[in-house]
């Protein structure tokens, strides 16, 4: 179907959640906030509506958003079991339904023209909620540790991942795309969060599996790892040299196991004590195990960990610790807010899309590395990878921009593999044989071929 504002649609599902941000009062709800709402899901709600639909049978993208929208329709089990408070139930749903809808809309055969176009304000958005949410970081006020928490993009392990394929896979580089990784670096250094740059590697690890077949790609792309770190070594090093606080606080992270009472560290601890508080909460019994305790549902820290904090955090504080929001680790959330029946659908859909997709690159760029459509493909496959790389230190879902963002990548990176693997696996088992790549044959490339412009200059 045509429609003349499929752009307009574009850029308010994608782009005005950019300017989304975190609230100083977690329970104080903003008209503002939702201004940048209501478009956005205008927006996907009119991409889904004038799509264009898939002629073959998709089993997998059948499974996908059959397991997003049970995720979603079925919390509203535990809730009325549960009577969590209504607000908070539906501020923590919100990116979840925002994830489901992103992945209805963008799961679909759009043209070559139509996915550069969405990959494009994709990565405006990227770039404008990294710079948006630093700006609004510092302006709540510089004391380092206030502003660490509000100065990082919800989505700045996506940004880097598009970066670190463009880098390491593609092999393609220039002044914006460094500035912006630089920048990136620059976030992860003030925000003193250890689990970015343990994140970061990882991604790069990803790319140089992703992009290698041989023995000598291994190597080219280590030497593109490797620059990759050492830049994170020197803008490390050089903030630091910058803001004595900044180094002090990573001083502080540092060796905070050797001066605690219990040697180990205090962030540690309280990250497993909320996982252990929300895994004892839903094991409680064989209903919560089976449904979970609904969105919104409060939890605190564990008493088992409450002696490792001596002498950080009195009894009376450690006990006053109530939270609602998305806990810090999707896994555990999930198993707590939707338990077996209706929060694992969810995480098994995306580690199934991150597994087959990945593996199908590495195969498809054997047998085709000129399609056209690869590389966008490979794009989406490393922000998708951003989802579990973000879960080390948080949930990928707790903010608005990153649920309706990671749904659009995940509805891309199912759309572009069904289109390619219709093209070669399919065409592939009904020839038998084939003695020429596919993209040899103008026949079949052609519809395709427009694509090439969606690469970054």
């Amino acid at each position: 179907m045509r429609n003349r504002y499929t752009s307009l649609w574009i850029w308010l599902g994608v782009m005005t959640l950019a300017f989304d941000f975190k609230s100083p009062d977690a329970a104080t709800s903003h008209s503002a906030q939702s201004v940048v709402v209501l478009p956005a899901i205008c927006g996907v709600i009119a991409l889904i509506m004038i799509g264009p639909r898939f002629t073959f049978a998709t089993p997998l993208r059948a499974f996908v958003s059959a397991a997003l929208w049970f995720n979603v329709i079925g919390s509203i089990v535990p809730q009325a079991m549960q009577g969590n408070a209504v607000g908070d139930y539906l501020r923590v749903l919100l990116p979840f339904v925002l994830f489901a809808l992103g992945f209805s809309a963008a799961c679909r055969p759009w043209e070559p023209r139509r996915i550069a176009q969405i990959e494009r304000v994709m990565w405006y958005a990227n770039v404008a909620c990294l710079l948006f949410t630093f700006v609004y970081g510092l302006v709540c006020g510089w004391p380092i540790h206030d502003v660490r928490y509000r100065i990082i993009s919800p989505t700045l392990l996506g940004l880097q991942g598009m970066l670190l394929y463009q880098f390491i896979v593609v092999r393609r580089v220039s002044m914006l795309t460094i500035g912006v990784f630089l920048f990136t670096l620059v976030v992860a250094v003030v925000s003193v969060t250890r689990s970015l740059f343990v994140a970061t590697a990882l991604l790069a690890m990803f790319a140089m599996w992703m992009g290698t077949s041989t023995l000598g790609q291994l190597l080219k792309a280590g030497m593109h790892a490797c620059v990759a770190v050492l830049c994170m070594g020197v803008v490390a090093v050089g903030t630091a040299w910058l803001e004595p606080d900044i180094a002090f606080h990573w001083m502080q992270r540092i060796y905070a196991a050797k001066d605690s009472e219990a040697g180990r560290d205090p962030t540690t601890i309280t990250r497993l004590a909320e996982l252990r508080d929300q895994y004892d909460r839903v094991t409680s019994s064989a209903t919560t195990l089976l449904l979970g305790e609904g969105y919104g549902h409060e939890y605190r820290y564990s008493p088992a960990y409450l002696p490792d904090l001596a002498g950080q955090i009195s009894k009376k504080d450690y006990y006053a610790i109530h939270e609602w929001t998305a806990g810090h680790n999707f896994w555990v959330y999930q198993l707590f807010a939707g338990g077996i029946l209706f929060g694992i659908a969810m995480p098994v859909a995306i580690l199934l899309v991150l597994a087959r997709t990945a593996f199908a690159y590495r195969r498809w760029r054997r047998i085709a590395p000129r399609e056209p459509m690869l590389h966008p493909f490979g794009r989406m496959i490393m922000m998708l990878a951003a989802v579990p790389a973000t879960s080390i230190g948080g949930n990928p879902f707790g903010q608005r921009f990153s649920g309706i963002l990671y749904g659009v990548v995940l509805g891309l990176a199912v759309a572009l593999y069904l289109i390619l693997r219709r093209r070669y696996d399919v065409a592939a088992r009904r020839r038998q044989a084939v003695p020429v790549p596919v993209f040899h044959q103008p026949t079949q490339a052609a519809p395709l071929g427009a694509l090439a412009t969606s690469e970054p200059r």
